[in-house]
């Protein structure tokens, strides 16, 4: 993360107000509205997850691992990306809005690994890249599901179209990164 530091509570709060007001401007059928912020930390160029759930159930996730931008602008875009575009949802509609609960994860940059023991659960997320396919899967998978090491790369492998154990393939490239993860849940928005 650009100058090694977390995000404060407040620049957290910020960016899930942004976040929601983005989904709800969205689902009414408008544009981005205009944003902007004079703390540091959202000015920076991160990669970023925002991911909805409606009644503890996944509503949508949608994340970019670069920033073309400042962060503010990464969690706008990817806040209406997984309300709107997320193929695996029908669009958020704005009777939704109110119900869903927002989280977001910036992300550290990715690195690639070439031991899988590198991998810490809990801590990491998984890019997988594969002559057939990709697939990620964010460091707070694994311990929602209670998985080990083994089970997180499998799962990732699943998650990009692939049979499990496709990570051993050595023309598989397995990248990881950490997460600083947010919602509007753990911070009684």
């Amino acid at each position: 993360m650009d100058d090694g530091r977390a995000l404060t509570t407040e620049e957290q709060k910020e960016l899930l107000g942004i976040a929601r007001r983005t989904i709800e401007e969205c689902a009414k059928g408008g544009g981005l509205p205009t944003e902007s912020s004079r703390s540091e930390g959202l000015g920076f160029e991160r990669g970023a997850f925002v991911t909805l759930h409606q009644s503890g159930r996944l509503r949508g996730c949608i994340g970019n691992f670069v920033s073309e931008g400042a962060l503010l602008q990464t969690v706008q875009s990817m806040a209406r990306a997984a309300s709107q575009q997320d193929p695996r949802f029908p669009p958020v509609s704005p009777a939704e809005t109110a119900g869903l609960d927002l989280e977001i994860s910036v992300l550290s940059p990715l690195k690639k690994i070439e031991d899988i023991n590198e991998i810490e659960v809990g801590v990491h997320g998984i890019y997988l890249i594969s002559p057939r396919g990709r697939g990620v899967l964010l460091p707070q998978v694994a311990v929602e599901y209670g998985w080990d090491r083994d089970t997180f790369l499998d799962q990732t492998c699943i998650k990009a179209g692939l049979n499990p154990g496709c990570w051993a393939d050595p023309q598989t490239q397995i990248l990881i990164f950490s997460a600083q993860i947010f919602s509007e849940k753990d911070l009684n928005l």
